[in-house]
C-alpha cells in the first residue's frame, strides 16, 4: 500500500459529514485493525466535530440519538463491530480530571476513541492516528485528514483508493 499521510475533502451540509463519517468506518472496516484506534476532532464551536462523530457511530449501527458529550465528557457506544467512546473535553479545567476518569482504561482492544478538543488532555490521552481537522469555508467545510501513525496512513490509503 501506498504511504498516503495527509487526504482534504470539501463537506458541503450536515448530510455530507454524516456520509462522510460512513466512508470513513468502512475504510476502518476493511483493514481491520483490532487495536484501539484514536481520532483527534479538531475545529472550532460549530464546526461539525459531533456531527462528524454522529455519522461514523451510525455508521457502525447505533440507531438512536448521538448527542454531545460535552458535560459528561464521555458517551460510550457498545456496537456489534466495534465499541465506540466519544470524548469532549471542551469543558476540562485540569487535565488531571481525565486520571481520576480512568481515561487510559478506555483505549482498549477493538474500540474506536473519537475525541474533541484533544489539546485539553494533553499529556494523558493516547497519541492520535489520526488528526481531523474540520475548517469553515463559508456555509460549507474542508475537512483535512493527517496521519500521526502507520494506522492513520493504512486509513487514508483506503479513502483514497
Amino acid at each position: 500500500m501506498t504511504k498516503v499521510s495527509c487526504y482534504t475533502q470539501y463537506i458541503r451540509d450536515e448530510n455530507a459529514m454524516c456520509q462522510f463519517g460512513a466512508q470513513l468506518v468502512n475504510a476502518i472496516h476493511e483493514l481491520d485493525i483490532p487495536k484501539a484506534i484514536t481520532i483527534y476532532l479538531n475545529g472550532d464551536l460549530g464546526a461539525g466535530k459531533t456531527t462528524l462523530s454522529r455519522g461514523i457511530i451510525q455508521a457502525l449501527g447505533h440507531r438512536g440519538n448521538v448527542k454531545s458529550p460535552t458535560y459528561t465528557l464521555v458517551e460510550e457506544y457498545h456496537l456489534p463491530t466495534k465499541t465506540v467512546y466519544h470524548f469532549d473535553l471542551y469543558r476540562l479545567s485540569d487535565p488531571e480530571e481525565l486520571e481520576f476518569m480512568g481515561i487510559r482504561d478506555y483505549f482498549n482492544n477493538n474500540c474506536l476513541c473519537l475525541i474533541e478538543w484533544a489539546e485539553k488532555g494533553q499529556g494523558l490521552l493516547a497519541e492520535a492516528d489520526l488528526l481531523i481537522n474540520i475548517i469553515y469555508v463559508e456555509s460549507a467545510r474542508n475537512i483535512e485528514l493527517v496521519a500521526n501513525t502507520i494506522v492513520g496512513e493504512q486509513i487514508i490509503g483506503k479513502l483514497t483508493q
